[in-house]
């Protein structure tokens, strides 16, 4: 289980942060359970609500789900400490217990959850960390709404309706993209 406070000061593992990656800022960022439970449950709400069907959606179906856990599991790789400690905590939730940020939830439920975040980033994070995180969650929900159903978790196009556009857009702008 996580600890009430998560300094972001070195590296997910605790060793120095890996060629190639910056160094985390020396005003380190730090989390209550609260903030962190809504930092790491958000990646996967969001997933959730970008591969629900809708009014003008096309139904998803596991190759949306396989893209948009692909986009997350992409967040290993990131330049941001932050994205990479997000990452690293989903992934080690193995008790197999819903997490409380992690319930289904409506639209409105998810771009609250999305602006309460954004807040959490521009209070506590680095300004880097906070793009770097608001990026990847937006571009798990984009490549989920880009996978094409049927043809492999790889292939991606652009999204195919103009309701899928409107939920992009929706998000961004909660997350204060756009």
């Amino acid at each position: 289980m996580l600890t009430p406070e998560v300094p972001m000061s070195h590296s997910v593992a605790g060793e120095p942060p890996s060629a190639g990656r910056r160094a985390a800022p020396s005003t380190t960022a730090v989390y209550s359970a609260a903030e962190w439970d809504l930092l790491t449950g958000l990646p996967g709400r969001v997933l959730v609500a970008a591969a629900a069907p809708g009014p003008g959606r096309l139904e998803r179906g596991v190759t949306a789900s396989l893209a948009g856990l692909d986009a997350m599991a992409a967040g290993r790789a990131s330049d941001s400490d932050l994205v990479r400690a997000v990452v690293a905590a989903i992934y080690a939730r193995h008790d197999g217990a819903p997490q409380p940020a992690e319930r289904l939830t409506d639209l409105v439920d998810l771009l609250a959850a999305c602006r309460a975040a954004s807040r959490v980033l521009h209070r506590r994070a680095d300004p880097a960390d906070s793009a770097a995180y608001r990026q990847w969650v937006q571009s798990v929900a984009a490549r989920v709404c880009r996978a094409v159903p049927g043809v492999g978790a790889h292939r991606v196009d652009p999204p195919a309706s103009p309701a899928d556009r409107r939920f992009l857009d929706r998000l961004g702008a909660a997350l204060g993209l756009g």
